[in-house]
């Protein structure tokens, strides 16, 4: 099948569509991945085709008007970027959470059939509050109405793109809640690349939606560490790894000194990865690095502290090492806490409140309470028996068939 995989956002809500492709195009479609253009290189390297759709512009503000006004621009100039990235000759569409409420109405114009391939459990239950929301369970109906509460403020940023869009396809006006009730009523298969480690199905969810297990991000076969790292790595006792992908951009100085004088109080080495924020240090017990596959670093860590993105969050699961999570918005809190209660982290240290101190005390619990290694340990064995990436690919094959 000729498949394109639309996904939007930072780096870890495209990373693990790179590993999907790829399993798929092993299998024996033709596989691209339309995504921002920085990341094109990643597609190209995991033997991908590549379409560019729009960047998202930075808020105009920090309220929450107008956060909501500058999500609701994205979107509609994504709605425009989709539609041209679409090539007729398409078998299959495969659309992350950003991207699927755009991609239905692409699906009706041109027929094109479809599939949600997702990376947080977003569907309403009574099992979990919605992940973008925060963790305070609610009870179980009160989970529930939190879930349908989340989805219809989706719809709301959605309203004016869709609209563009729908005019566009010379379709009929259908609102974007409307259109939400169709996919349920017409029981929408949607595939969540979540581990089960850290999320069971719900009991209450519909037919259709299923969880897979995580994606990994595709990394070249032969790939190896750099030499400065490896130096690194056999000077001492193995480091831990500081990291905040996407977030918190421009802070870096201020992160990186927070980072080292943490480490030095717990007295251990440190890996920084720069990352958005551009973290920087100094000294000959911290190394700062830029971009590295997690899946060949995150083994030799001690422990691994991050944002709790939903792919770094299953990088450092997956390679068997306790977190200190450092949680900054949207779904982080939510992954945060499953990792805490799963025992494989620390209680999470909220963004906000971050401190040397606070830091320094969660890095000598990580590391010194066996606990929180065996947890990590238990998850990767777990997740080790997992394949997102086939089950995924059996759907599409069973797609083909019908």
């Amino acid at each position: 099948m000729r498949i394109l995989i639309a996904a939007a956002g930072s780096r870890g809500d495209v990373d693990p569509y790179t590993g999907l492709g790829a399993a798929l195009r092993r299998a024996g479609h033709d596989v691209v991945l339309a995504a921002t253009e920085p990341y094109a290189p990643l597609v190209h390297a995991a033997g991908l085709g590549f379409r560019p759709l729009p960047a998202a512009r930075p808020a105009e503000g920090t309220g929450r008007r107008a956060l909501l006004r500058t999500a609701a621009d994205f979107v509609t100039a994504l709605g425009r970027g989709f539609a041209d990235a679409v090539d007729p000759a398409t078998d299959l569409l495969l659309l992350s959470a950003t991207t699927a409420p755009l991609g239905w109405h692409i699906t009706e114009a041109t027929g094109i059939p479809s599939l949600g391939v997702h990376l947080q459990p977003t569907a309403p239950t009574k099992a979990f509050p919605p992940p973008v929301t925060g963790v305070r369970s609610l009870g179980g109906p009160g989970n529930r109405a939190a879930g349908r509460f989340a989805l219809r403020m989706t719809d709301r940023v959605y309203r004016a793109a869709v609209a563009a869009l729908r005019h566009r396809l010379a379709l009929p006006p259908l609102g974007p809640s409307a259109a939400r009730r169709r996919q349920e009523t017409a029981r929408w298969p949607v595939l969540y690349g979540v581990s089960t480690a850290l999320v069971s199905r719900p009991a209450d969810w519909r037919p259709g939606l299923e969880i897979v297990g995580a994606w990994d991000p595709h990394v070249e076969p032969g790939r190896r560490l750099p030499a400065e790292v490896e130096d690194f790595l056999r000077a001492g006792p193995a480091p831990v790894f500081v990291g905040f992908g996407s977030m918190a951009a421009g802070q870096g100085e201020r992160l990186g000194a927070l980072a080292v004088t943490a480490l030095r109080r717990a007295g251990l080495r440190g890996i920084l990865q720069s990352g958005s924020a551009g973290l920087t240090a100094e000294g000959d017990d911290v190394l700062c690095v830029g971009d590295l596959p997690h899946a060949l670093l995150f083994p030799r860590m001690a422990a691994v502290v991050h944002h709790a993105g939903a792919g770094t969050m299953h990088a450092a699961l997956r390679a068997g090492v306790p977190a200190v999570p450092v949680p900054v918005t949207a779904d982080q809190p939510f992954w945060a806490a499953r990792l805490a209660a799963l025992g494989a982290a620390t209680a999470p240290v909220p963004f906000r409140s971050l401190t040397a101190g606070r830091l320094a005390d969660a890095l000598g619990a990580v590391t010194r309470e066996r606990g929180h290694a065996r947890a990590a340990e238990r998850a990767a064995r777990h997740m080790a028996a997992e394949d997102g990436a086939a089950a995924v690919v059996r759907a599409v094959e069973a797609a083909a068939a019908r």
